[in-house]
């Protein structure tokens, strides 16, 4: 992923594989736990169970909390926004790729968990503190990091990472059974953040969309997060056009759009600020998540008859 992609899907995701795509139902299978590793390959070790941890990505904030350390947060980035009272009980310590280092060190955290993209990671770690890295992109990564924080917290995988994966499929699974068979099979585009980047079948996203039955107008050999020009979409012409609240656009106002059959008919979805945040977030709300746009495309995508 270029520089310029990780800065703008950076962005969206901070408002942020040792298997390949999840199961529709399950785990994916891999994930021993004495070989877990953080993005720059290192091993993350049974250690003494952190008691003050600073957190920089908001996906990784989030796992904390429904693995129930919440507690043991003392400092976030300034996206990380659920639960709710986080930023008006903890420090905020600046964004994932700019953070405030001397409030970091002022915090005496025994780890900082951030993305791999942090540029911080070596003058922090010069300065005496433990960095674990991770940064989710798929369902599949979304697992690995479960299991990653219940090992760096001391949680058995019963207790922690397997109990809240199957949260998650069970949620997903119902959301995508909740669509009429009939509108299976639509073309979908999802446009994350202005460029346009657009969601492909290898991200998180994507993956969602084929769990529900759903086509995506965008190539799998594109990657999960391509920079398209306006024109393919013209020529894709999707059934049905999501659009988040980061991508700071609406689609008629692209130029020749107004032609789509998306457009004309408003089989469009613009997610609120909330409901974006949610979705482009590769964390345990992938849920609900699934329950937001299962409800768009209940309601936009076309039946096809038999």
């Amino acid at each position: 992923m270029n520089a310029l992609l990780r800065r703008s899907l950076r962005a969206v995701i901070c408002v942020g594989a040792l298997v390949g795509v999840a199961h529709a139902a399950g785990a994916p299978a891999g994930v021993p736990a004495n070989a877990l590793k953080d993005e720059r390959g290192r091993v993350i070790a049974r250690a003494q169970q952190p008691q003050r941890i600073v957190s920089l990505l908001p996906s990784l904030t989030e796992t904390v909390c429904v693995m129930g350390a919440c507690d043991k947060l003392v400092g976030v980035d300034r996206y990380s926004n659920w639960p709710e009272s986080l930023l008006t009980t903890l420090p905020v310590l600046g964004g994932g790729l700019d953070p405030n280092v001397e409030a970091i060190v002022a915090l005496k955290p025994d780890v900082v968990l951030l993305s791999n993209a942090a540029r911080v990671v070596d003058r922090l770690e010069a300065l005496g503190l433990r960095t674990v890295a991770l940064e989710p992109r798929t369902q599949a990564d979304v697992y690995r990091v479960l299991h990653s924080i219940g090992l760096l917290l001391g949680l058995p995988p019963e207790q922690g990472a397997e109990r809240e994966w199957r949260r998650m499929q069970a949620g997903i699974n119902a959301a995508a059974q909740s669509l009429p068979a009939g509108g299976h099979g639509a073309k979908v585009y999802f446009e994350v953040s202005r460029g346009p980047f657009v969601a492909g079948p290898s991200s998180f996203i994507g993956e969602l969309l084929t769990r529900m039955q759903m086509g995506n107008v965008v190539p799998n050999e594109m990657g999960p997060f391509p920079r398209l020009n306006p024109e393919f979409i013209l020529r894709a012409r999707p059934d049905v056009i999501l659009m988040g609240n980061h991508s700071m656009q609406v689609a008629h106002t692209y130029p020749g759009w107004y032609t789509l059959d998306a457009v004309k008919h408003q089989r469009v979805c613009a997610f609120d600020a909330r409901e974006s945040g949610v979705i482009v977030r590769p964390g345990p709300r992938m849920d609900e998540a699934a329950r937001i746009i299962a409800r768009c495309l209940a309601e936009k995508a076309p039946r096809r008859a038999g």
